[in-house]
């Protein structure tokens, strides 16, 4: 299903970008960086937010303050190409707590998982329970990050 596209302009294009950095700027300021009304840019922010241009608006927690954790990036193998298996695979993996992103990727492998666990048990607890033949799983791969080098930033995407 390919999505509606939405047209923006210069001023759209402007607005996103500082709410990239900061959601929570005041409209007058806003206004003022981009020169428009602060009621100009209200308005556009709602249209786009009704539109789906900013899906969410969110607080980034930096997790490392709070407890430690162990990262991990976890290349998946099926066991065939079957969609019901996959489907079931991408089911699973939304409902597990310790993924915080998956995809579906080319090569070799089938999956590419980004998890987040509290210690290496409970990584083992995980795959005891996802990563088994009863998933049809018939490989992975674990590759534990020992430093973040570039921190996932929603603003460095870039928009057409």
């Amino acid at each position: 299903m390919t999505p509606d596209f939405v047209t923006l302009d210069a001023f759209d294009r402007k607005l996103l970008a500082r709410a990239r950095i900061n959601n929570l700027e005041p409209a007058r300021i806003t206004a003022e960086a981009v020169g428009l009304s602060e009621s100009a840019v209200l308005r556009r922010l709602r249209r786009l937010r009704a539109e789906g241009v900013i899906a969410r608006d969110i607080a980034i927690v930096d997790a490392d303050r709070i407890a430690p954790r162990i990262v991990l990036h976890v290349l998946v193998k099926m066991a065939s190409q079957d969609r019901k298996a996959a489907d079931a695979f991408k089911a699973a993996m939304k409902a597990s707590p310790e993924v915080q992103a998956a995809w579906d990727v080319t090569g070799e492998w089938s999956f590419l998982l980004y998890l987040v666990v509290p210690s290496m048990r409970d990584y083992e607890v995980f795959g005891e329970r996802e990563l088994t033949t009863e998933a049809h799983v018939s490989q992975f791969q674990s590759m534990i990050t020992i430093r973040e080098v570039v921190a996932f930033d929603p603003s460095r995407q870039a928009l057409a």
